[in-house]
C-alpha cells in the first residue's frame, strides 16, 4: 500500500503512512478542515417547510 501524502510505500508502524511526519501532515489538513464536504446553506424560509 503507498502513502496517501507522499506516495511512498507505507509502513507497518505507520500504517497506512510511510512516517509519523506524513502522518502529522494528515492530520494537520484534518483539523484545517480540508477534508470537509461542501454543503449549501438552508435559509430559515426553506427549514420551515
Amino acid at each position: 500500500m503507498k502513502c496517501p501524502i507522499c506516495g511512498k510505500p507505507a509502513t507497518e508502524s505507520d500504517h497506512p503512512f510511510c512516517s509519523r511526519r506524513c502522518a502529522d501532515i494528515d492530520l494537520a489538513h484534518w483539523l484545517r478542515g480540508d477534508y470537509r464536504i461542501p454543503a449549501e446553506t438552508v435559509s430559515e424560509a426553506e427549514s420551515d417547510e
